[in-house]
């Protein structure tokens, strides 16, 4: 079996798709290959691609976030296996340690040579266990701004895989200056002299996300979110109550179209029918494809102009004047 052919584990919202998998499992497993049993299997399977495209294009946020969190969706391995060639690792911060939730190194994606960069959260238990769940330690940051100075100084593009809830809240993490080594990335990533592209494959968590997503280019699957903060976490603070995570998902406005709308996100990308863990070959072969073509326009750019457009993209995000003509574009808010 691929690494990728994966073992589709039904969401809440999928169950009339998990039926009809079953009927076309059960004629499958027939012996009969019967004009009529033929007919049948090809009705069920016209069946349930129209169940999936209704269902994939009326997601609510809470939908899409446990989308995002799919256990089949590909993560950062898939990528490095099946989008980047000739990929050599490059570990440590020079400082205290090697974080695994952050990996980076060469590589080569289509013809483009680039410095990668992405949050792991691993495959098995035991994986994710080393990898912290995809949380990074503050030497994970410096790891990656380490990466990123090095791209700089030989020329190469960056990209950044963003996969992650959030940054290790541990006091471990605290004390070795998480705030700081985060902020020090937003910081360094505005100016870097080499073109930025930033894509969020899954979970865009807080702080942890944006730790390694300033760029000149920010994409996003189309069903992956990007938030300030977990809907659970935003229910516990809001309601104390985890249980209206749907509530809060909804009220942050994470999904990569409301996203778009407003101006933070550049990109959607799009995934394939029923989402990126029904086909992930796909999934990675569109990432790649956004890639190969942005960073063709970006390298179009002299640096100086690069730099500056990356500025102005920054200090819009937010611009009182720019979403109160988004709003009124977009009619009446419901309340």
């Amino acid at each position: 079996m691929s690494e990728l052919e994966n073992i589709v584990e039904y969401l809440p919202f999928e169950q009339d798709i998990k039926v009809i998998d079953e009927q076309i499992q059960n004629l499958r497993s027939e012996a009969d290959e019967s004009t009529q049993r033929n007919m049948e299997l090809r009705r069920l399977q016209s069946r349930k691609a129209e169940m999936l495209k209704e269902i994939y294009s009326n997601l609510n946020p809470w939908q899409t976030v446990q989308v995002s969190r799919h256990p089949s969706r590909p993560i950062l391995s898939d990528y490095l296996q099946h989008m980047v060639s000739g990929f050599r690792e490059l570990h440590g911060d020079r400082t205290f340690g090697d974080d695994n939730a952050i990996v980076t190194g060469l590589g080569q994606i289509g013809y483009e040579r680039i410095m990668l960069i992405g949050q792991n959260k691993g495959k098995d238990t035991k994986d994710k266990i080393r990898c912290n769940f995809g949380c990074a330690n503050p030497e994970g940051y410096r790891k990656a701004l380490l990466k990123m100075r090095m791209a700089e100084k030989f020329g190469l593009p960056i990209v950044t895989l963003i996969d992650t809830p959030g940054a290790y809240p541990g006091i471990g993490a605290e004390e070795r200056g998480q705030a700081q080594a985060i902020a020090v990335n937003l910081m360094e990533m505005s100016r870097i002299r080499t073109p930025i592209i930033c894509i969020v494959i899954g979970e865009g968590g807080s702080g942890g996300a944006l730790g390694i997503g300033v760029g000149d280019r920010l994409a996003m699957l189309e069903h992956s979110y990007y938030s300030v903060i977990s809907p659970e976490g935003c229910a516990a603070i809001l309601w104390r109550d985890g249980t209206k995570a749907g509530e809060a998902a909804t009220a942050l406005g994470l999904t990569s179209k409301s996203l778009t709308e407003l101006g933070v996100v550049d990109s959607s990308i799009k995934e394939p029918l029923g989402g990126a863990h029904r086909n992930p070959r796909d999934t990675i072969s569109n990432v790649s494809r956004y890639i190969t073509t942005a960073l063709r326009q970006l390298k179009m750019q002299d640096m100086e102009t690069l730099i500056e457009n990356r500025y102005k993209k920054i200090r819009s995000i937010g611009n009182p004047r720019q979403l109160e003509a988004q709003t009124a574009n977009a009619g009446p808010a419901s309340v």
